[in-house]
């Protein structure tokens, strides 16, 4: 008996040893925190590898700047109408070419929507404010679609959406946005 406790142990042990080294071996946990700290892991480094400009890191919270990268350029599809064109030429996913982000006026504005309605840059000020905003009138242009210039409800922008995305979801597009180049209005 004791010959085939040894063997049945062994035996175990030898296939989970050949598991862990074929990758077969997943572990499982009792709740979601360690699943949904690999997911924001794997945005972050997304949203690194993604970022279609340099980025001024310098002061800046680089995991929530990256976050805000994956949002924007992975989830967000903010590009395709705040970059104007949004892609370069030869870069055009749309004519079947692998894409390149129009990187000389990215989120610069200027996307036309009818004849008065275009679509605002959202770069750093000379002030590093987004689009001209502070964080606080960012998320209130975010949750409620007015925008502080005017006090119109914003048209076309999906607001509704990005509106219920949580606190800091909108803090890492803002400090994202904040990290993107300045540009000149492209309007």
């Amino acid at each position: 008996m004791k010959s085939f406790h040894l063997f049945i142990c062994s035996w175990s042990m030898s296939l989970l040893g050949i598991l862990l080294l074929a990758g077969g071996f997943t572990a499982v946990y009792a709740d979601n925190d360690h699943d949904e700290d690999n997911n924001r892991d794997s945005r972050v480094r997304i949203g690194r590898d993604i970022a279609p400009v340099p980025l001024d890191l310098r002061g800046k919270n680089r995991n929530l700047v990256w976050k805000g990268s994956y949002l924007i350029n992975a989830g967000g599809g903010c590009n395709d109408c705040h970059t104007f064109p949004s892609f370069a030429v030869g870069g055009d996913p749309f004519l079947g070419q692998f894409p390149i982000i129009n990187s000389a006026k990215y989120l610069a504005g200027g996307a036309p929507f009818g004849p008065a309605l275009k679509s605002k840059n959202l770069t750093p000020n000379a002030d590093g404010l987004p689009a001209g905003l502070t964080y606080a009138q960012f998320e209130t242009v975010l949750r409620t679609g007015r925008d502080d210039e005017d006090g119109h409800i914003l048209q076309v922008m999906p607001w509704p959406v990005y509106g219920k995305l949580a606190d800091q979801d909108l803090r890492a597009i803002y400090e994202y946005l904040r990290a993107i180049p300045s540009l000149p209005n492209n309007y």
